[in-house]
Parts: C-alpha cells; structure tokens; sequence
C-alpha cells in the first residue's frame, strides 16, 4: 500500500472542497447572511488540513494500484463529509455534530435523507451548500478533479472504478482524463439546461438552482417541507423528465453526441429501464386514481413518484406513506433496483437485475438439461463468467450488508416498516422511506448510533460497498503492491 501516495491525494481533495464552498459562500454574501462566516472558516480549516497532510505525506512513488485507487476514493468521501458538516455546526444551524454529518453524507452520496424538520428557517447559503453537494456527489468527487485538472499519478481508471457506479466502468475514449472531462461537459449542460427551464416555469434563480442540483445528482433536498408539492404541474414534469434522463447512462449521451444512435436504441438496459419505469407509472396510477380528483393528476403524481425512486432522486409530490399497500410494494422494489449504471442514480442498477435474472435462467436451464451449453448474453454480447460472478458476490454482499445495518438499528423504538425502509433508503441513496421517515417526516428521531449507522449505509450505498470495505481492513494497509 502507498500510505503516503493516499493520504497525499486526500490531502489535495480538501484545497478541492474549500474551491466548492465559494458558491454557498458566494449566496450567503449576495443575501447579507451571516453564514458567511461558518463557511469562511470552514474554508481555511479544508484548506489548512489539506496542506497538513499534504506536508507530511509527500509521496516519492506516485502510481496508483486497484488498492489506493479504492482507499483515496473511502478517505476522500468520509474526510469531504467531516469537513463539509462544519458550516452547519459552527453557524448552529444544526447544533449536533452528528446531525451535520448525517446530513453531509446525505448530501454528498446523492441520498436525500434528512433529519431537518423546517427545512424553510436555514439561511440560503448553508441550503445552496446542501444542495450542491447533491451535484458535486453525483457524478462524483475525484471523477470531478479528474476532469478539471491533471493528477499527478498513473492509473487513475483505478480512483474511477471505485467511484463511478455500475458493474463495469471503462473509458469512453484512451485517456482517462478525457473521459471524466467529457463526463461532467455532459453533466453540466444537462443541469444548465433544467436550470433553464425551471427559470422559464416561475421558479427563481436560487429555487432553480437547487432543484437542479438535487434533480442532476439525483439526491432531493429541497428548499421547502412539502418538497415539489406546492409547485407547478409544468415544473413537476420537468423534474420529472430530467430525473428520467439524469438516470440514464451517460455512455449513451456520448454515443449520441458522435452520432452512434444505433448503439443508443440497442440499449437493453435502457430499455429495460424504460419498460420498468412505464409499468410502475401505469400500475401505480390505476392503483391511485380514486385517490385524485383527474386521471391526469394520477398519472401526474405517479410518474414523479416512480421516477423519484426509481432514479433515487427523493423528491415528492405527494405522501406516498397514504396510497394503497400495492403501490408502496412497486416503489420499494424500485428502490432496490435503482436506475441505469454509469448514471448518478443509486440501487442495485438496472444492468446488474438484468444479468442476474438471465444467469439465474441459465441455471434453471441446465438443470433440466446438464448437458446443454450456454451463454448469458447482455448488450447483445456474451458475459465472462467472471462478470457474472461478480455481480451474484455484489448482488450477495449487497443483501448481507442491507441485513446487518438493519440488525444494527433494530433497537429502535419505531415499526419494522420504518426501519427497514430506513435501510433500504439510506444503502440505495433513495431518501425517504414509509412509515415516519416517509416524505413528511424525517430522520430526526433516529438515536446519534442509528444517524452513524446510516450514514456509514449511505457511504456504502454510493461507492458500491467495496471501497469501503477495503478502507477499512488492515490487510489493505498492510499488504504491499
């Protein structure tokens, strides 16, 4: 392990979150708010911790292997998340510093949960801070560095892999800093764009720049308690389109920019997505409709539910605590599966349901002919048979970890529904859950053990588990290249 190579890169990661905070210190300063200062100072700690570390970690070797790839992409995130509580606690905005945390996390995995109870009373630099974590975490933070500014390191597909989600992360051209660069120019024309018609739909530049944070990073903090309830049904469906396209993989933006649409349209996992999405509005809708005044207004407040979880976003339109047992079930499997890998949507991933549901058919198939032979096929080609061993381990470790943080906030004095659906929220960076942690209630009942518990769920959840792992394993620290 390159200990002083790791902490190096971490090191430099804090000078790159003291740059993030000059935009909620930027609102804070155009409003004449007082948070202004929590976020100077937290600045100057970002950028005084960085060159501490940076100090007495200066590393000869600086090649990156899998290992530091995956410990640098742990660090990074845990360090930006204690950092980036700080403006809450020193502004005492939120006072606990167990509840900053929580909420950071939530922020930067793109999560969504909260423990706020009245959202409205926060300054609007400490909420545009919020939120823009959502877009910083979306696509990622050393995939971010990436793109703007050359790592002094080899092999950085290693920090990528770790960070970006799906079963498989490859370049989309030869050098690794082309492809986050052409990553977040696409990321960043998308925002722009909802930013743009959000404008256009009544909402102000501040209430459209954080909608559009929390639609593109998928995450859902808002500036309001009722979320998008009380906005208009044009911009709940632009919400809602974009949640859609911003759980896309981005690989399609980019063949369709270079005109391959043959590649496009051959997608089996987006239009295996597509196919998810339309049955789940559809269900759901003919589930809810005595429930609304129109079939419009159903189908209006099913497809924004749908996308919602299905995209992990966390935004709401309604209390979806109040439908039928039968549409709560449709959403809760959708928070399992998430969206398309390669977008900034959490969950299992969309390609990963699909090759575990054809390698389980394969097997169902050999055992009524244990001669036969065959391949599981996605995308139109074959699968290694490693592929699919890795994504049946993720899909067992995925289960087990759900499971075991479960164990780990059972004590809690609330309904298995509450807390399993906590679980589910937090590990698949959803957001809200049923029960009291549903779109009218919060986090905030949760003891400070459970906030950590989930907190630690949604940092998994986001760096699809194994990172983590690793980070914490003394054999990782100890082994050499």
């Amino acid at each position: 392990m390159n200990r002083k190579m790791v902490f190096y890169t971490c090191g430099r990661m804090l000078h790159l979150e003291a740059v993030l905070l000059l935009l909620p210190l930027v609102t804070a300063l155009w409003y004449r708010e007082s948070c202004a200062y929590p976020i100077l100072i937290t600045m100057a700690a970002a950028v005084l911790a960085g060159l501490l570390i940076m100090a007495v970690s200066k590393p000869k070797d600086t090649v990156i292997y899998s290992r530091e790839g995956f410990v640098i992409t742990a660090l990074t995130w845990v360090m930006f998340s204690l950092i980036g509580a700080l403006p809450f606690v020193i502004s005492r905005e939120i006072p606990s510093y167990t509840d900053a945390f929580f909420e950071t996390v939530s922020g930067f995995t793109t999560t969504g949960a909260s423990i706020l109870t009245d959202v409205e009373s926060m300054s609007r630099g400490l909420l545009m801070w919020r939120s823009f974590t959502h877009w910083v975490g979306g696509m990622g933070i050393l995939v971010m560095v990436m793109a703007v500014a050359p790592m002094s390191t080899d092999r950085t597909i290693h920090i990528m892999r770790a960070e970006m989600p799906g079963p498989v992360v490859g370049k989309l051209v030869p050098r690794v800093r082309q492809t986050a660069k052409i990553l977040y120019i696409i990321y960043f024309i998308l925002t722009v764009l909802e930013i743009i018609l959000l404008l256009a739909g009544g909402m102000s530049v501040f209430e459209s720049m954080i909608y559009a944070f929390g639609t593109a990073g998928t995450g859902g903090f808002g500036c309001y308690a009722d979320s998008m309830a009380g906005f208009s049904p044009y911009l709940q469906w632009v919400v809602t389109a974009f949640m859609f396209i911003f759980g896309i993989n981005f690989n399609l933006y980019y063949l369709a920019l270079i005109r391959r649409f043959k590649a496009v349209f051959s997608s089996e996992e987006l239009w295996t997505y597509v196919g998810i999405v339309l049955l789940s509005v559809c269900a759901i809708a003919l589930n809810i409709r005595g429930m609304y005044e129109t079939a419009g207004e159903a189908v209006r407040n099913s497809a924004f539910q749908v996308m919602s979880i299905v995209s992990t976003s966390g935004f709401a339109t309604a209390d979806f605590n109040l439908w039928p047992d039968f549409s709560k079930t449709i959403l809760v499997i959708l928070m399992m599966i998430g969206a398309c890998a390669g977008s900034t949507a959490g969950g299992l991933k969309v390609s990963r349901a699909v090759m575990l549901f054809k390698a389980v058919r394969r097997e169902l198939k050999k055992m009524l002919h244990p001669r036969s032979v065959s391949s599981v096929k996605f995308e139109g080609k074959p699968l290694e048979d490693g592929t699919i061993s890795g994504v049946s381990t993720y899909f067992a470790v995925y289960v087990a970890m759900i499971f075991a943080i479960f164990l780990l906030i059972s004590f809690e004095p609330f309904d298995f529904e509450t807390r399993f659906t906590s679980v589910l929220a937090c590990f698949n960076n959803v957001g809200p859950g049923l029960g009291a942690v549903g779109p009218a209630g919060s986090f905030a009942g949760y003891s400070g053990f459970s906030k950590v518990v989930l907190s630690v769920a949604m940092l998994l959840g986001r760096l699809e588990i194994y990172p983590v792992l690793f980070a914490l394993s003394p054999s990782v620290w100890t082994k050499k290249n």
